[in-house]
């Protein structure tokens, strides 16, 4: 994780929560830790800074997991669409050539019959026939048949090209759709990688080194808030809209719900499953990701920003919160912390979007 960012590893009980919490979702992804290049190296001869080192390789790890863990919720978003529109293409296919079998059926049908018919000039038949303006009548109702044959003939060879359309469509995206379970697969597997080398890097450290990471955290956690949580002051700004309002309020009632990687909740989310579930308690569907919600409406800069308001963190948008007012966002951080509130400065600020 870049330096700006040192996010609050987890208090007096925290510690615990983010070993525990790590080793559950490492066990729930199938990890099985061993060796990295993200492996403890040997103690130092200063405790201290080998304590600080396994924070930094902690918090990068974690960093690098959520990067892995937005493109996942992309790709799981795009594997929903392709398969939505590949079963679509496949329900046009079958429909069509359903069609196409009726109408060859009478095309033969028309065409049998004329070829008994047809063996027989039209002007003997006039001489010895009956009922001479009956066949006239008859005459007349096969020529129309013939017209109407005709424009079935041109029917089923239109409906063809369009099934051999369809049916390239809905190969080529069943194509797509095998990329797409390669990517999320992929994504899977760093997030696996990533939470498994930052489980045994926490594992690894003696009480000493424990103690002073929840020290260290402490501190941090001065230096960033100087108060309490309860205490934060947000301002009395009013949020952009009603519905930013309930947006709020969802993702407030939220503040202690474990981070948990590709969650959208109620119960435990990532960064912008937390965004997504807050914004649909007020009606709006968002999109799945942060780097897709960083386009969900008007850009605004962050001095104009209100509460309820998106905000995209690092260049790449990987990371985002939701503004809370008084300079403050709340937000998913990582694995083994909770949702809660933090300075908006706490991270480098992408963008400001006002849905």
């Amino acid at each position: 994780m870049p330096a700006h960012r040192r996010p609050q590893l987890p208090g007096a009980h925290g510690l615990a929560r983010a070993l525990v919490l790590t080793a559950a979702a490492t066990t729930a992804l199938g990890v099985t830790v061993g060796g990295s290049a993200y492996g403890a190296p040997e103690a130092p001869a200063d405790p201290s800074a080998h304590t600080a080192d396994v924070k930094t390789r902690v918090e990068l790890l974690y960093d690098e997991a959520e990067r892995a863990s937005e493109q996942a919720n992309a790709a799981l978003d795009q594997q929903k669409r392709l398969q939505a529109e590949a079963s679509a293409l496949q329900a046009q296919v079958a429909r069509g050539q359903d069609e196409l079998n009726r109408l060859g059926v009478d095309l033969a049908t028309a065409a049998a019959a004329q070829y008994r018919d047809g063996g027989i000039d039209p002007a003997v038949r006039l001489m010895l026939e009956s009922d001479p303006d009956g066949y006239l009548t008859r005459a007349r109702a096969l020529d129309q048949a013939n017209t109407r044959q005709n424009d079935t003939l041109r029917h089923v060879l239109d409906r063809q090209r369009r099934l051999d359309q369809r049916r390239t469509e809905a190969t080529g995206k069943l194509a797509e759709l095998e990329d797409v379970r390669r990517s999320l697969a992929d994504s899977k597997e760093r997030i696996r990688q990533r939470l498994g080398d930052a489980q045994r890097l926490l594992g690894g450290l003696t009480a000493g080194e424990r103690s002073r990471l929840v020290a260290d955290d402490a501190r941090d956690a001065a230096r960033r808030a100087g108060r309490g949580a309860d205490r934060i002051d947000l301002g009395d700004q009013p949020p952009s809209s009603d519905r930013a309002a309930a947006a709020l309020a969802a993702a407030v009632s939220r503040i202690g719900s474990p981070y948990v990687y590709g969650s959208t909740g109620p119960g435990t989310f990532d960064c912008s499953g937390l965004m997504y579930w807050s914004w649909r308690q007020a009606g709006v569907s968002l999109p799945r990701t942060s780097q897709a919600q960083a386009y969900a409406g008007r850009r605004v800069s962050l001095s104009e920003a209100r509460p309820g308001d998106l905000v995209i963190f690092y260049k790449d948008m990987h990371h985002v919160g939701m503004y809370a007012g008084g300079g403050v966002v709340v937000h998913a951080p990582y694995p083994g912390a909770r949702v809660r509130y933090e300075s908006v400065k706490a991270m480098p600020v992408s963008g400001v979007v006002r849905v």
